[in-house]
């Protein structure tokens, strides 16, 4: 089966072997026809409207050394911050009173937020109306029902590798079972679960790119964001460079919308900091959601997870608003809900 039949089966079916995931990994020469299949799906599928997630970047603590990662334990040049609740609940409403229907609590790895503290900021961000997404990595199974209990709606916890030994050199002290069964307990507890791949970590082979897609497919996700490897100079990885990156996490974006083609899948920040367009781009080949930051500014620049990184500045509604001109120019729209897995098909359902 020639390429361009691979990407129609893909297309029609929605299934690839493992073999055939590689091969169009692999294949430069066509991969404007994968991601033009990928952008057919998408409209089918989610429609032409665009989902936006308001991100509050609430501690830059970690307690985890990732190799590549700015915010990792090790790093003494890090800027550490923790907004304290009233100034999360303070983000959170303006985000919600200038149209904002899910916000997204990300954090590194930090003990410093006590799981029953962490419940109330869930509770009375809810109480607001918003959907809520939290992005606070790994707990066990009785804190993942404590935020479930108190509102939270969505986890993001990117499983970065499938490829157990390179996921364990490249984060030392974790373990990849460990996070394997994060994402089976959320799914269980009933969250939307997105997760998502790092695409070009040192020694990563597209045998087991093809497999992180086929783990999304099998859990399966409701989210997964694709984010091109971009070490933090501050890391051991740091001297490693992220060129090819893009194209290469574009097309594992274009083949997660044919494998999987009715869930959410963000257009990342990453993907900006390494091409111009970048997120327009993503949006072109098989995207339907941004995650703008909201944060206050001071906070953003402390964020640092990886150089180059996109900051939207301080004034989070003008930041809106030329978003919604940018999204307009690519025959795309803002839809201010707070845009569930298959929301799209059953709104539009009988039409």
């Amino acid at each position: 089966m020639n390429v361009l039949d691979l990407i129609q089966k893909a297309q029609q079916t929605h299934q690839l072997e493992r073999a055939e995931i590689v091969c169009l990994l692999k294949e430069e020469e066509n991969a404007a026809f994968l991601f033009k299949a990928a952008d057919a799906v998408r409209q089918k599928y989610v429609g032409d409207e665009v989902y936006l997630r308001g991100l509050i970047e609430f501690s830059s603590y970690c307690k985890n050394n990732c190799c590549y990662c700015g915010l990792r334990r090790d790093n003494q040049q890090a800027a550490r911050y923790r907004l304290s609740k009233q100034e999360i609940l303070d983000i959170a409403r303006q985000a919600a009173d200038i149209g904002y229907k899910t916000v997204v609590l990300q954090s590194g790895e930090d003990d410093g937020f006590p799981p029953q503290r962490l419940a109330h900021i869930i509770q009375a961000i809810k109480k607001m109306g918003l959907a809520l997404t939290l992005s606070i990595g790994e707990k066990t199974r009785e804190e993942y029902a404590l935020f479930r209990q108190f509102g939270a709606d969505r986890y993001l916890l990117r499983i970065e590798t499938t490829d157990k030994a390179l996921y364990e050199k490249w984060d030392p002290g974790m373990s990849w079972d460990n996070r394997a069964r994060c994402l089976r307990d959320l799914k269980e507890l009933g969250y939307e679960v997105g997760s998502g791949s790092l695409v070009g970590l040192p020694g990563q082979t597209l045998e087991s790119l093809a497999e992180d897609l086929l783990f999304f497919k099998s859990i399966p996700v409701d989210m997964a964001g694709i984010g091109p490897f971009i070490p933090h100079p501050q890391t051991p990885l740091g001297a490693e460079t992220s060129a090819g990156h893009f194209t290469l996490a574009l097309k594992m974006m274009a083949l997660m919308r044919l494998l999987l083609p009715d869930i959410n899948i963000p257009a990342t920040t990453a993907m900006e900091s390494l091409h111009p367009q970048g997120r327009l781009l993503a949006l072109q080949s098989g995207a339907n959601v941004l995650m703008p930051n909201v944060t206050d500014m001071a906070s953003q620049e402390r964020y640092n997870l990886y150089p180059g990184k996109v900051h939207t500045g301080s004034d989070a509604s003008l930041y809106l608003n030329h978003l919604i001109e940018k999204l307009n120019g690519i025959g795309r729209r803002v839809h201010f809900s707070p845009g569930f897995h298959g929301e799209y098909l059953r709104r539009n359902a009988g039409k």
